[in-house]
């Protein structure tokens, strides 16, 4: 079966369009149809139902549907298996939230390959949403991101949290920042609703943005205040150009690790997971 037919077919399941497959997918709309066709002869069952109101999934199309994620998952999977580089048993593929790939990437790959000598590791920041799908249709082994996407295919595990602290180049106080001189972080959803509760007269800020390091960037180019990583808070005050504003609230950002469902008894996998929680300070 082609690896084509199954995409097609899980990607319908959720847009229920078939223009909008098309769409996503980059191919005409003939395409799609000829494609579930194909689906449907090899299954021998009708998997979608076409009407005004729009393409429903047939019974017998919702009880293929984790069949067809588990192929799709099993092919992406045994294609990275047979493409290892040079002499390792195996390859490991990691996703890392950009935020944190920075400081922690280092030491922590440093603990996988001790953990995991004869494996080869793939590393590539990246943001949540993304890390997810990559999880799910087999591409990725292990990830850690900040914003989980609940799946029924997919297994999270809380880890702990990232603290981010407000600095600025002006003023060691909260009512002193303008917000026309702030950088409003959104590292995520949750920590962007934080954000917007605990400090609501700076959630007007002309410039947003989605990852520390540009928000530091920012800053050091044109001045003014923003929440950074704590760490990098630290670098930034060490200059003597920026201070810590003391009375504005930490913000902490949980972290998550995340693999696929079928993965979360690997031994390799609660290996990684076991280092992850101990960097952490996880129990």
């Amino acid at each position: 079966m082609q690896i084509e037919l199954l995409e097609t077919f899980l990607d319908l399941v959720e847009t229920r369009s078939f223009n909008r497959s098309a769409e996503r997918l980059g191919v005409t709309q003939s395409t799609v149809s000829a494609r579930i066709a194909a689906l449907e002869t090899a299954l021998g069952a009708r998997l979608f139902d076409r009407s005004r109101a729009g393409t429903e999934p047939t019974m017998e199309g919702r009880r293929f549907e984790p069949h067809a994620r588990s192929l799709r998952h099993e092919w992406n999977e045994a294609r990275r298996r047979i493409r290892v580089p040079g002499e390792a048993a195996h390859l490991v593929r990691l996703g890392i939230q950009n935020d944190l790939a920075a400081q922690h990437i280092g030491e922590w790959v440093a603990d996988f390959r001790r953990a995991i000598p004869d494996a080869a590791f793939y590393i590539e920041p990246d943001y949540s949403t993304q890390m997810c799908a990559d999880l799910l249709t087999g591409l990725q082994d292990f990830a850690v991101m900040f914003a989980p996407k609940p799946h029924p295919d997919l297994h999270f595990t809380n880890v702990g949290e990232l603290p981010y602290v407000m600095v600025s180049s002006r003023t060691d106080r909260r009512a002193e920042v303008a917000p026309d001189s702030f950088v409003f972080a959104h590292f995520s959803n949750a920590f962007e609703a934080m954000h917007r509760e605990l400090l609501p007269e700076l959630a007007g800020a002309p410039v947003s943005v989605g990852q520390s390091a540009t928000v530091a960037a920012l800053l050091n180019a044109m001045g003014g205040a923003g929440y950074v990583l704590e760490k990098t808070a630290q670098q930034m005050i060490g200059t003597g150009r920026f201070r810590l504003v003391v009375d504005a609230p930490v913000l902490r950002q949980p972290v998550y690790a995340a693999m696929h469902l079928r993965h979360r008894i690997s031994p390799m996998h609660r290996r990684l997971l076991r280092i992850v929680q101990r960097h952490f300070g996880a129990r």
